[in-house]
């Protein structure tokens, strides 16, 4: 059996992150604004190095380049996913990925970004941005010359535990005192249609105003959640998403489960609480990758852990096992 892969994160200053990442998962973050934890990273913004074992100090893009059997030996330049925790202080500005079709034309042969967002915790009145009310291209260009964002957005309050799909061409944005735990396409591409005029450094962040208009989808169409549950012997397990570039799961884990590794790898964050996974201690802000053949395991505790892994052929196995 091959050992997990534990990773360091990577942490990223933004104009509008906060302190959460230390708070409330005592990372050592490099200061008061900071907005995003790069958990499970092999994009050249942020590399995770390996924390302990065989391959201690390498970099997650080193291990997919040379060893690709741990990985499942699946095809791809690139690492596929990528995982982050965000902290919103305050609001990220209003935006929208493209697709891996006009990414891999216009932004140098880049990935798309499709994202999904688990909501870990928020404020009280919290809301959050997930698409718009323009009826056609024409329309939508119009609310945007008449600055008429408040009519453009489609806003929503969100709860603990709540769950979005965030497909290309969605406009979207994290508002104030929300953390999320994001699983995405391994890409570090994203269209700024609006940023409340706020400064940075004096100056105002750069918008791309004629890339939003040509990837945001008219009309909105509205993703159907699909959450499905299944009690395990100790806790239960949820599907909050399953598309062609991840299937994202829920643990709940209240004592002793056995579960087996079926797909190219997995990646695992503990997002509450603590256990452990084979004997060896884990708790609330780990992440780590079951590799390919890594068989059988037993998780243990008191604790919530997202689960992510590629390969939809193998979802009705996983069920079958539970």
């Amino acid at each position: 059996m091959e050992e997990f892969i534990r990773l360091k994160p990577v942490f990223k200053e933004m104009i509008w992150g906060g302190n959460k990442l230390r708070s409330d998962f005592h990372y050592d973050i490099p200061s008061d604004t900071t907005g995003e934890c790069w958990a499970i990273s092999a994009h050249e913004n942020g590399d995770c190095l390996v924390d302990g074992g065989i391959y201690n100090g390498k970099k997650l893009s080193w291990l997919w380049q040379n060893n690709r059997e741990l990985f499942g030996n699946l095809e791809g330049e690139k690492f596929p996913l990528l995982v982050k925790i965000i902290d919103a202080k305050e609001d990220l500005s209003i935006q929208v990925h493209p697709d891996d079709s006009y990414a891999k034309e216009h932004e140098n042969g880049s990935y798309g970004k499709t994202e999904c967002w688990y909501i870990l915790d928020c404020e009280e009145d919290a809301t959050i941005i997930v698409g718009h009310n323009a009826k056609d291209k024409e329309q939508l260009k119009q609310m945007i010359a008449d600055k008429n964002w408040k009519g453009l957005i489609k806003e929503r309050p969100i709860h603990k535990g709540d769950f979005f799909q965030i497909t290309p061409g969605t406009v979207h944005a994290i508002k104030k005192g929300t953390v999320i735990l994001e699983t995405q396409q391994n890409s570090d591409i994203t269209y700024r249609l609006y940023d409340y005029d706020r400064l940075q450094n004096g100056k105002p962040r750069q918008l791309h105003l004629d890339k939003s208009i040509d990837v945001i989808q008219c009309p909105y169409k509205e993703q159907q959640e699909n959450r499905v549950k299944k009690e395990m012997e100790h806790g239960s397990f949820e599907q909050l998403a399953a598309c062609r570039f991840y299937t994202v799961v829920r643990l709940q884990v209240k004592g002793i489960n056995c579960l087996t590794q079926l797909y190219p790898f997995e990646i695992l964050s503990v997002v509450e609480g603590e256990g452990t996974i084979n004997g060896t201690e884990i708790v609330k802000g780990d992440h780590f990758i079951l590799p390919s053949g890594f068989g059988r395991y037993t998780l243990d505790g008191n604790m919530e852990i997202i689960l992510s892994y590629i390969d939809l052929d193998h979802v009705e196995d996983r069920e079958e096992e539970l």
